[in-house]
């Protein structure tokens, strides 16, 4: 037999073995919110240990993704890339949700109760959403939860809002800067009468110098692991009950989240509904 002869054969061997292994394959994705900083290494490092707790639980090899981009983890849920997914901005993980091609596994305690609260100086005259008409608010980046949470709160409220450069009568008119902490700085600098934040620590930071809260939003629960409805029901059962059961105190303090709680279907049914889903 020739050397080339016996490669052949040998690879012809390997075959079976490495589709089965690719097809073992869970591809876990990571989506953190466009309004905090991280680079890609840092959330890779922190999701590591669950990483680690999905492939024990599952038997299967996990490949992390982080997907920093809204449009991109979009693009691939709609195709089911991802077998299983944290996803902090809860309109994107929901949409999914709603639409069937996945559904919630697990919700990060202290993050079901997102809340988004309206910012305004010690001083200003601004008492109620009302008081907004013709003045300009400033919101994080437009595709965040927060937004997403103001544009739900002010359609329920049924004030009109506008995007340009002029304030109109009769509307508020919203600006958006990327960052949460960035929110004060306009308020303090006039470039917006009012300022929407979720960030508990922006939120103490402000009303600890005088600043004042007029409004707060309902409650949303964000940072949500869900799994593809095409994943074996058996393998999201285990994923379900390895993060709940989740109790690691290394790999908590690394992950930086007390632990995971069952969803509430009832919650996640009234805020698609809420966000306009």
């Amino acid at each position: 037999m020739t050397f080339w002869k016996w490669c052949g054969l040998a690879w012809c061997a390997l075959m079976p073995a490495l589709v089965a292994a690719q097809g073992n394959e869970l591809v876990f994705s990571i989506t953190e919110g466009v309004t905090y900083q991280a680079t890609p290494k840092e959330i890779r490092d922190k999701f590591a240990p669950i990483a680690e707790i999905l492939a024990k639980a599952t038997g299967r090899r996990v490949r992390m993704q982080v997907v920093p981009a809204y449009d991109d983890v979009r693009a691939g849920m709609a195709k089911q890339e991802f077998d299983v997914a944290f996803i902090h901005p809860a309109h994107v993980s929901m949409a999914e949700i709603k639409a069937g091609r996945y559904k919630a596994v697990a919700w990060t305690t202290g993050y079901t109760e997102y809340i988004a609260s309206v910012l305004v100086a010690k001083d200003s005259p601004i008492k109620a959403l009302e008081d907004l008409k013709g003045r300009t608010l400033v919101t994080p980046d437009p595709d965040s939860i927060t937004s997403a949470m103001v544009r739900a709160f002010l359609r329920v409220e049924k004030i009109p809002t506008t995007t340009g450069k002029e304030v109109v009568p009769g509307s508020i008119r919203v600006i958006t800067t990327r960052y949460q902490d960035a929110v004060p700085f306009y308020i303090e600098n006039g470039f917006a009468q009012a300022g929407v934040t979720a960030a508990n620590a922006v939120v103490k930071a402000w009303t600890a110098k005088g600043g004042r809260v007029i409004f707060r939003s309902r409650p949303v629960p964000i940072k949500q692991f869900i799994v593809s409805s095409k994943l074996p029901a058996d393998d999201a059962q285990k994923i379900r009950e390895a993060l709940l059961g989740l109790r690691d105190p290394k790999a908590l303090e690394i992950v930086g989240y007390k632990g995971f709680v069952a969803p509430n279907p009832d919650i996640e049914s009234s805020t698609i509904d809420w966000l306009g889903l």
